[in-house]
């Protein structure tokens, strides 16, 4: 899970985890490592979830945590545009540490989507690129179960 700070990206986590949701916002330090089997196909898939501290800037130590990486759950926040911005960044950056590896973009918030300032356009130029692009809630739990299904999908298609 990549994105930057406050995009809900342990929120998702703990939703798809533990199907639960907290108001209270905690900061992530370091990582967060989490565990949850899914189906697909006929096929039993553990995902280990690393969920990264987000920063507004790459560091380099998070290199070290994205080596060996099957997958990736890129995350932003529909009520503030420039974390969409972030996540092409993020994408770049994470490609040139361990190469092409699946993805999904995640908008969370869609239940604030009424104060959402991401662009229809910017969207579009999401999925222009070929990008998986989902609108997700970790408090309503929208998209959030498709998203780890789809990303394990893609991961075992490889």
């Amino acid at each position: 899970m990549l994105g930057s700070f406050a995009v809900g990206k342990t929120s998702l986590v703990a939703r798809f985890v533990h199907s639960i949701y907290r108001e209270q916002y905690l900061t992530t330090v370091g990582v967060k490592i989490d565990k949850k089997v899914v189906r697909v196909g006929d096929t039993d898939v553990s995902l280990i979830v690393w969920d990264l501290h987000g920063e507004d800037e790459f560091q380099k130590i998070r290199s070290a945590y994205l080596r060996g990486s099957s997958g990736f759950l890129f995350v932003a926040d529909g009520t503030r545009s420039a974390t969409l911005d972030k996540v092409v960044e993020l994408h770049r950056s994470a490609t040139e540490a361990v190469g092409d590896v699946p993805f999904v973009v995640l908008v969370n918030k869609a239940d604030l989507e009424a104060e959402w300032d991401v662009e229809a356009e910017a969207l579009e130029a999401a999925a222009a690129r070929g990008w998986t692009v989902l609108r997700t809630s970790a408090k309503t739990g929208q998209g959030v179960e498709e998203a780890f299904q789809r990303i394990a999908a893609a991961m075992t298609e490889r």
